[in-house]
């Protein structure tokens, strides 16, 4: 039986993906996740996932960190990309990072029937708008994501808070945890990426940023 876990923070859409997906395969077996810790804690349940099929943009999932983090811990799971966003640098990123594919939410069921075939045969699908041969190998970038994938989810949402410019106190509330914390999360942040500055962090975090997702329902 095929199994596919969606990990989408969107039940409509998680919905219709099931739906376009159950009218193409059968037997087949689908589960659902809603943001990036829920779906770790299935993967760490060896439920013997054929495909993830990822949101970029769920919470905790802090633009490319959710997919750097899940590469990081399950690297032999095939991973593709659900995204609102048609973007060929992040197409770019993610294909970079080890995805098998990169589906927009406005694809039809036939293709996206299509995606997972290719990819269930190890092969990397991309829409017809991004032509494989554009997307460009980086392995500076690819090597930055490495040190990244060190990073605990609370010491990333610290990073973000940096790039976002706010100082440790205001971190600490938004995160509500003392200030303290807040300091022994950036001095491992600091260690980890190998940088001692935050000027470094913020170009680092930049790097890993997109764009915000589109409107709930128009995806």
């Amino acid at each position: 039986m095929l199994r596919l876990l969606i990990a989408d923070d969107h039940p409509l859409y998680r919905d219709a993906l099931s739906s376009a997906l159950a009218s193409h395969f059968d037997p087949l077996e689908i589960i659902e996740a809603s943001d990036l810790t829920e779906t770790v804690s299935l993967l760490q349940q060896d439920l013997d996932i054929d495909l993830l099929l990822l949101d970029l943009h769920m919470p905790g999932s802090g633009d490319l960190f959710g997919l750097i983090h899940i590469r990081k811990l399950f690297a032999d799971l095939p991973v593709t990309v659900i995204s609102g966003i048609e973007d060929k640098n992040i197409v770019s990123k993610v294909i970079n990072l080890g995805a098998l594919g990169f589906i927009p939410k406005t694809t039809g069921a036939a293709q996206i029937a299509e995606a997972v075939n290719t990819m269930l045969e190890g092969d990397v699908w991309l829409p017809e708008s991004f032509a494989a041969s554009e997307v460009e190998l980086d392995s500076e970038f690819t090597e930055l994501a490495d040190k990244v994938s060190s990073l605990t989810p609370a010491q990333y949402k610290v990073l973000c808070y940096m790039r976002d410019g706010l100082l440790n106190k205001q971190i600490g509330y938004n995160l509500n945890i003392a200030t303290a914390t807040v300091k022994a999360h950036v001095t491992a942040i600091f260690k980890k990426l190998h940088i001692n500055n935050r000027t470094q962090a913020v170009l680092i975090a930049s790097q890993l940023e997109l764009a915000p997702p589109v409107t709930e329902l128009s995806t």
